[in-house]
């Protein structure tokens, strides 16, 4: 007869499923937290960022246009000494709408290229999430056939005390006179 298993400890089986268990459910809302965040990031730039920087450029070219005028009504006012500080806020104001494009057009840039950027990662994602939900499943469900085996195994090969022997149950050829 092949020689016995020597199983010395179920109780290690168990806490390794559970660790299993415990890790999946960590790594899962990992996953869930990492989707999200590319969410926000995508209506960031998408939506927010746009919208905020529209704004800023119809408030900007207000301005611009309003110190236009001044500088006008200053060069053709004669109280006026010099126009030069209405000067200086037409041009503060021409880089302040400048800025605004400029971000607008970065946005436009960054945008679509987020896509592009983020997809490849999504993708490795999606395929961990599947290793997650699919194959670790499979393995602990694997592991616990395996602990229950083992413990019939250990049962069956464990040998039987005196005291087990005498409370057993007596068979109906033993009982018979």
């Amino acid at each position: 007869m092949a020689e016995q298993a020597k199983i010395t400890s179920l109780e290690a089986l168990e806490y390794f499923r559970q660790r299993l268990i415990v890790f999946q459910s960590k790594a899962q809302q990992v996953l869930d937290e990492v989707r999200d965040e590319i969410k926000r990031t995508r209506n960031w730039l998408q939506l927010e960022q746009p919208r905020y920087w529209e704004t800023e450029f119809r408030k900007r070219r207000i301005k611009l246009e309003q110190a236009e005028a001044e500088l006008m009504t200053a060069r053709f006012s004669e109280f006026m000494d010099s126009p030069v500080s209405r000067q200086m806020a037409v041009r503060k104001a021409r880089e302040s709408l400048t800025e605004a494009e400029t971000k607008l057009r970065k946005l436009k840039m960054w945008s679509s290229e987020f896509e592009g950027q983020v997809t490849p990662y999504l993708m490795k994602l999606e395929r961990i999430r599947t290793w997650l939900t699919e194959d670790l499943i499979k393995a602990n469900s694997f592991l616990h056939r395996a602990q229950i085996t083992l413990e019939d195994y250990a049962d069956a090969t464990t040998p039987m005390t005196a005291e087990q022997i005498n409370q057993r149950p007596a068979s109906s050829e033993e009982a018979a006179p």
